[in-house]
């Protein structure tokens, strides 16, 4: 049987074992009826959510999936526009920004039982939701506060919408969020004024994650742990951005640059943080999408994935990965339907469903049921292993399946 390589991969330390050849696809999302789309987000099992024109010019939130294509959000009761900005790993949650009735963005959540619904503000006027956690539970966005200053929250539906702080400034804005919720992303001015990265932990508040040299940064995407920050710091020498890569370890470092691209920005990083989509340009050009994999570099996405677009369509932007780094999102050109789209890059499985036998040796044992007990309520970073069913979190159905398969091929 052919075997594949894929770009994009996770770097992780595996098994090496023989798994069939899938096609890699490239798919338009499409419109509400208007001139354009854009997909910011994906789930686990690759539903894509955005923002598109609609046929009176307006934006409306989306959410599509390969079963029934682009479906309209729909808007707040007396607003008129939408934005889905993020959409939660297993695809129940998805949260954005929506004009009120008295044209006011408010922050909102959707889900397919209750519909779209406000989250409120810190008492002003105006928020946004930008991030959503592994399960929905936390949303991340910017609020007003009740003098009109911009601040960054953290909401739950316990605890209603929380001021995370800031940097010693007056303002912040939260863009990213860790699967437990535990750990949020962004970016704060300083006492002086200069933005910065920084990420807010539950346990000792907010650090400054600093710059590539600059006067300013700001942190865009996390992993699922909360340990890689992604995002961009600003080179004033070249007036340009530059795509970073943080870790407790070795602290902010430059990703690598595409070559004949003097800027770029990191938006999204997979679950373990080994894949970061974003985005190369120079000022005066067009931008490409682009994929940083850890030990391999940096790739235009229009290159690796030539194969796969039409005569003269090409990827502006990636702005969004799945959790596995299966799926990249963002908008491009689609040369055949002459307009910027929203879209979806199938690179083809990280993770295949199989019988229980974790380590591959031919029969599911002892060992194997032990391997799914040591990762239980782990999230499954690495491909075919503890995750039995690719669901993204090692829990009591993976450990069935071992138990139901037990003693197979012994």
């Amino acid at each position: 049987m052919r075997m594949t390589t894929k770009l994009c991969l996770s770097m992780a330390t595996l098994t090496v074992i023989s798994v069939p050849a899938f096609a890699q696809t490239l798919t338009w999302v499409g419109t509400l009826g208007g001139t354009t789309s854009i997909a910011y987000g994906v789930s686990l099992n690759g539903t894509v959510v955005g923002a598109s024109l609609t046929a009176q010019g307006r934006w409306h939130a989306f959410l599509w999936d390969s079963y029934n294509g682009i479906q309209d959000l729909g808007i707040l009761p007396g607003g008129s526009q939408s934005r889905a900005l993020a959409i939660s790993a297993d695809g129940r949650v998805v949260v954005g920004v929506a004009t009120n009735g008295a044209s006011q963005d408010r922050a909102f959540c959707w889900t397919s039982a209750v519909g779209m619904f406000e989250i409120g503000t810190l008492g002003g006027a105006r928020s946004s939701a930008t991030g959503v956690s592994w399960d929905g539970t936390y949303i991340v966005g910017w609020a007003h506060d009740a003098s009109s200053v911009t601040r960054a929250f953290r909401w739950t539906q316990a605890g209603g919408m929380q001021d995370i702080g800031t940097l010693g400034g007056t303002t912040a804005m939260a863009y990213g969020v860790s699967r437990d919720g535990t750990v949020v992303v962004g970016v704060s001015n300083l006492p002086q004024g200069w933005q910065r990265a920084f990420a807010w932990y539950e346990s000792t508040g907010m650090q400054n994650l600093h710059t590539l040299g600059g006067t300013r940064s700001g942190a865009r995407g996390v992993s699922a742990g909360g340990d890689v920050v992604v995002g961009g710091s600003y080179n004033d020498s070249l007036g340009v951005t530059r795509a970073f890569r943080w870790t407790h370890n070795t602290g902010i470092t430059q990703l690598p640059i595409l070559p004949g691209f003097l800027g770029s920005e990191a938006v999204a990083a997979s679950c373990d943080g080994s894949i970061i989509v974003g985005r190369a340009y120079n000022p005066d050009s067009e931008p490409a999408a682009v994929c940083w994999v850890e030990g391999i570099g940096v790739q235009n996405l229009n290159v690796a994935y030539a194969n796969l677009l039409s005569l003269g369509s090409y990827l502006y932007e990636a702005t969004g990965i799945s959790p596995d780094g299966r799926y990249i999102v963002g908008v491009g050109f689609n040369a055949q339907t002459n307009r910027s789209e929203g879209f979806l890059l199938d690179t083809g499985p990280t993770c295949v469903p199989h019988n229980g036998d974790v380590n591959r040796d031919g029969c599911v044992d002892d060992s194997d049921l032990l391997t799914v007990l040591f990762a239980f309520g782990a999230v499954s970073c690495q491909p075919n292993g503890a995750d039995t069913n690719c669901d993204g979190i090692v829990d009591d159905t993976d450990l069935l399946t071992v138990i139901f398969h037990f003693g197979e091929g012994c």
